[in-house]
């Protein structure tokens, strides 16, 4: 073995920064890609907000380097990459300057008089009470020793999102607090009563349990709910009466009772914060024809600001800095234009694609699969996912995610492929319009869409019926 010097000619996938960042300003949301690009604002000082818009900007760029010369080509054993060729052309920032020279200055917000600014709305809405909060206020109000208000603390910091205990053990949480076990299952049994009743309780049997003695019920419930609730479940009442040797209409009344309690105490107190949708692009139908038009209200509009050029005429230091973090900002604009552009062309491919969908609604969805749009654009499938992925469009039909028109397909016995989606919506209104005393089976929903041509299996027709929420047929079923 020995070491020596040898050149070696190899070639190699190599991303530019500028490339990755356009790919990650492409798989950013709406609401991330507004956090950036303030963030971006913040951190480059030649960077500002105008009234003109990407195109404006973008265009301006563009003219600035193809008025810059073409550099130097020399021999190099690394790959080409013409985004990388074009970012290594050296724009004539002056002259880009120049042409902002004249423009109007951008308009400044409005303020209120005595020039204070307003406290923004979100600032004076009231925070809604946390199901802690209100359990830490019924301990203040209840006589509890050291150890045991520090159990309980423990126990309320410990409650998953329905107000369950399920972890850890009651005896690890008494070590904690200095309590014994003992004492420790006494003040949990307090606090089940607390209001929500129910609360901290380890399993469903506890909650309801808990319930069933806050409101005083009959020893019939009692009895039901601690030996029969499996049963009760499974609407299997017939076993519960002769287990208790009681009458099958005690037993629906006591189901209806039970049906009345809350198996989720929890569910007052979470807190859901509304979630606004902003379309990323919006379809108009005008005549028989569709437009995709990107939706750029509430994005910020970026531009570089023409003020740095005496700048650069002042300070020969300060140049190469401004000019580093021009082409910082070029590198944005240009992202972000890309990305636009990017997102308006799959949508003109998808409404393409799906125009019975756009015409007539859900049921008319067709199946497509990623492949479809990227060989239809010239993309590849990663970019198109991408792309879709957290993505809004409002349509004549509602608003969807971009990835809600890319379903797989379900083999119908004359007609084409039918999407996975517009048969789940199918067997939505299949178990709609059943009769609740005789819910359709899954076999059975399988021979109502054979009986329409539309082949599945009864597994599928189960794994569906899943993921739209809904029960079996057992479980469906009613008595009264």
């Amino acid at each position: 073995m020995e070491l020596r010097p040898q050149l070696k000619l190899t070639q190699q996938l190599v991303m530019t920064p500028q490339l990755q960042q356009a790919i990650k300003l492409l798989q950013l949301s709406r609401v991330e890609l507004v956090d950036v690009v303030r963030q971006e604002v913040e951190e480059n000082p030649v960077l500002e907000e105008s009234l003109d818009g990407f195109d404006a900007e973008s265009r301006a760029l563009e003219e600035a380097v193809a008025q810059a010369p073409e550099p130097t080509v020399r021999p190099s054993s690394e790959p080409s990459d013409p985004e990388a060729r074009q970012g290594s052309r050296e724009i004539d920032w002056e002259k880009y300057l120049e042409n902002h020279a004249n423009q109007a200055p951008m308009a400044g917000g409005f303020r209120p008089a005595g020039g204070d600014e307003l406290p923004p709305i979100e600032s004076t809405l009231g925070n809604p009470e946390t199901l802690a909060d209100h359990l830490r206020w019924q301990m203040q109000m209840t006589v509890f020793s050291q150890e045991e208000q520090a159990f309980v603390n423990l126990v309320i910091g410990n409650l998953d999102g329905d107000g369950y205990l399920k972890e850890p053990p009651v005896a690890e949480l008494a070590a904690e607090a200095g309590l014994d076990p003992e004492d420790a299952e006494e003040v949990l049994g307090m606090v089940r009563m607390f209001d929500p009743v129910g609360v901290a309780s380890r399993d469903l049997r506890e909650c309801l349990l808990a319930q069933v003695t806050a409101l005083e019920l009959d020893a019939d419930v009692r009895d039901i709910v601690d030996r029969h609730l499996p049963n009760l479940e499974k609407r299997n009442y017939a076993a519960i009466a002769r287990d208790l040797g009681i009458e099958i209409d005690d037993v629906y009344e006591v189901a209806r009772i039970v049906a009345g309690l809350e198996p989720r105490p929890a569910r007052n107190f979470v807190v859901d914060q509304p979630r606004y949708i902003i379309p990323d692009v919006i379809v108009h139908k005008v005549g028989d024809g569709y437009f995709v038009v990107p939706n750029d209200d509430g994005l910020p509009r970026l531009r570089i600001a023409g003020f740095f050029r005496s700048a650069m005429d002042a300070d020969p230091e300060a140049r190469e800095y401004i000019q580093n973090k021009m082409r910082s900002a070029q590198w944005l604009i240009r992202s972000i234009e890309q990305r636009r552009r990017t997102i308006v062309k799959v949508t003109e491919c998808i409404v393409d694609k799906q125009r019975d969908f756009f015409d007539n609604g859900i049921r008319h969805l067709r199946p497509m699969i990623l492949r479809d749009v990227a060989e239809s654009v010239g993309m590849h499938e990663s970019t198109i996912s991408r792309v879709t992925t957290n993505k809004y469009v409002q349509t004549p039909q509602g608003i969807f995610e971009l990835k809600y028109f890319f379903n797989s397909s379900i083999r119908r016995s004359e007609d084409d492929d039918i999407a996975s989606e517009s048969v789940k919506i199918r067997i939505r209104e299949i178990i709609g319009g059943e009769d609740h005393r005789h819910p359709s089976s899954d076999q059975k929903i399988v021979k109502i869409l054979g009986d329409e041509g539309i082949v599945i299996a009864r597994r599928t027709v189960a794994k569906y019926r899943e993921m739209l929420g809904i029960l079996s047929s057992t479980r469906r079923r009613k008595f009264f």
